[in-house]
């Protein structure tokens, strides 16, 4: 049921903003329920912009899921850019839901979507103009049950005074159970005429003790020693897990319904195309890689299952292009049957077939010829290093013979240019790796000149490497400001063909990544006061102030060195232990013994 009176006063004030689009709602496949004939509402919170929220594949997977159960309304709503936010603001007027301009505060539950740390300031904002209290502490049961999951919530302690309830692993099977169980204690609430912050506290107590995955952080207390790094965390009720495990889906992984009727924004997307998740999980143990970690088991779908699905999602969409989703598409099983059946179905339709992800093996020498027909603008590959030597350390296995002939068949086969990704800061890290990505590039460029007459186009995008929990780097220290400066003047003075780019990631942004993602709770009010003193969108360059970090930081009196730069013991307790994922803790030890033999060993040969 639409409220009519909010959706009137926001369309009268849509016109002074960009992309008015972008919070009118009414898309094609959008669901518009009647509030009045369901038992339980929850909103889709994206913490960030409409249009990126809008290319997320998680989000039209579980609105599509819930909204297929008919007892539930699934609705969406995104972070408004500075204009929109400060006309809702002037006009009293609350964020809202897109279906149905329900205000965000109305709704049993909202659901946050943790991809990216430097989005949490837009968690704050999206509760405050919710109209939802900022803290845990402070909402009783007629406020929603603000849920957080992804990524982010690996360490979930940073955001621990602001979220009720993190989700730990896969979503399609413990968020439908969440919302039910949720529901009935809210009901039982409800006929006692108790809505108190007492009894939603004890209410949601009893939903963590039924399910390891569900982390109500306010159950837990950490203690600290004297040198400030954790003691133990404390639960502080004997009924809530001792520890947070990861949920994995128990159907077959055919079985999840795949979202064949995605909604359709009004604007264009960064990724504008159909998505299909082929398979969940990686079948490699690269040390770096926290979704090899945190997505285990590996899953996939079958052929058919595929095929169909992106068929019917075209049927239901008209879009011209398909998207093979996962961490490394080629190292599908049935790779090669998956690409010419998809060829064989779109390619009449004249609908283009991406593959994002492509790893670097002996299969990406034919790929170029298997995908004759498709789009063929740039060629996106992963090496992350140049070296053998730091491969090994990396534990990421590839070969440049593989990545130099899989180029040179792209360019044959009509590719114009080459994107490389890269890492920099790597623990161990010499001039010589850097050297190794000058190398590959223009030798990349070299190959286009031998094949097409002039040298290939070749982007090398460097990130800046943050250790990630979860992973055997998390005891490692990230790099500092001056290092990265360094290493990027560096590899842009050692290009000698025009054609060759070095793109470095913004350093600000990676060193709060930094931070943000390796904190604990002492973090969290650096993270509200940058937020009060106006951070907003950090995760857009023309919108982050690195100084309001900084400052608020310091004035806060919070070490940055001590959770960025510190290289942590190995028996130190981390924040986030107590979020167990697959293989554990032992396992992430042997591999990071292994990585500093490793270290040994390249020191060594330099010497």
């Amino acid at each position: 049921m639409l409220n009519e009176q909010l959706k009137e006063k926001v369309l009268l004030l849509l016109p002074k903003v960009q992309t008015p689009a972008a919070y009118a709602g009414g898309e094609l496949n959008a669901v518009v329920k009647d509030h009045r004939t369901i038992r339980g509402k929850i909103c889709m919170a994206f913490p960030d912009t409409y249009t990126l929220g809008m290319s997320h594949h998680g989000l039209q997977v579980l609105y599509s899921l819930l909204n297929r159960d008919p007892q539930w309304a699934c609705e969406r709503a995104f972070t408004p850019w500075s204009d929109w936010e400060a006309l809702l603001r002037k006009n009293n007027l609350p964020l809202y839901s897109l279906e149905t301009f329900t205000p965000l505060g109305e709704f049993d539950a909202v659901g946050f979507s943790l991809q990216y740390e430097v989005s949490y300031t837009n968690v704050l904002t999206m509760l405050d103009l919710g109209q939802i209290p900022h803290f845990n502490k402070d909402r009783n049961f007629d406020h929603p049950l603000v849920i957080a999951g992804g990524p982010g919530a690996q360490n979930p302690e940073l955001l621990a005074p602001f979220i009720d309830l993190f989700i730990i692993g896969d979503g399609e099977e413990s968020l439908p159970w969440v919302m039910e169980q949720w529901l009935s204690l809210k009901e039982e609430a409800r006929q006692a005429g108790d809505m108190s912050y007492e009894r939603r506290r004890e209410s949601l107590a009893q939903l963590v003790s039924k399910a390891s995955w569900a982390y109500a952080p306010d159950f837990y207390e950490p203690e600290y020693h004297s040198d400030g790094t954790i003691a133990a965390m404390h639960r502080t009720r004997p009924d809530v897990p001792r520890e947070i495990t990861s949920c994995t889906i128990q159907k077959d992984f055919d079985d999840i319904p795949l979202p064949t009727k995605p909604v359709v924004p009004y604007v264009q997307t960064p990724h504008d195309r159909i998505a299909i998740e082929i398979m969940r999980g990686c079948p490699h143990q690269c040390r770096f890689c926290q979704s090899t970690t945190i997505k285990r088991p590996l899953r996939m779908r079958s052929v058919e299952t595929i095929v169909q699905a992106a068929l019917e999602s075209y049927r239901n969409t008209g879009t011209n292009e398909i998207s093979l989703l996962s961490l490394s598409s080629s190292d599908y099983p049935y790779f090669e049957e998956l690409v010419k059946r998809m060829q064989e179905v779109f390619t009449p339709l004249g609908v283009n077939v991406s593959l994002p992800s492509l790893r670097i093996n002996h299969q990406l020498r034919t790929l170029p010829g298997l995908i004759r027909g498709v789009r063929r603008g740039g060629l996106t590959l992963a090496p992350e290093v140049a070296r053998d030597d730091m491969r090994e350390q990396i534990r990421k296995k590839i070969k440049n013979d593989d990545l130099y002939e899989g180029c040179r068949e792209a360019f044959k086969n009509g590719w114009e240019r080459v994107k490389l990704y890269f890492l920099c800061g790597l623990p161990g890290e010499r001039p010589v790796d850097l050297d190794g990505i000058i190398e590959m590039a223009e030798t990349i460029a070299r190959i286009g000149k031998e094949v097409r007459g002039r040298f290939a186009d070749v982007t090398a995008s460097v990130s800046n490497f943050v250790p990630k929990p979860h992973t055997p780097y998390q005891w490692n220290g990230m790099q500092t400001r001056d290092y990265f400066k360094w290493a990027g003047q560096y590899l842009r003075s050692k290009v000698r063909i025009r054609s060759v780019t070095i793109k470095q990631h913004d350093i600000e942004t990676s060193l709060l990544e930094g931070i943000l993602t390796r904190g604990d709770r002492r973090v969290a009010p650096g993270l509200y006061e940058a937020w009060k003193r106006g951070a907003r969108l950090d995760g857009w360059k023309e919108k982050f102030n690195p100084c309001l970090w900084w400052e608020s930081f310091r004035d806060l009196g919070i070490d940055v060195d001590f959770y960025s730069h510190r290289q942590r013991s190995i028996s130190e307790v981390l924040p986030w232990d107590h979020v167990n994922v697959k293989k554990g803790r032992a396992y992430l030890e042997k591999e990071q013994g292994r990585a500093t033999i490793q270290l040994g060993v390249m020191a060594e040969a330099v010497r």
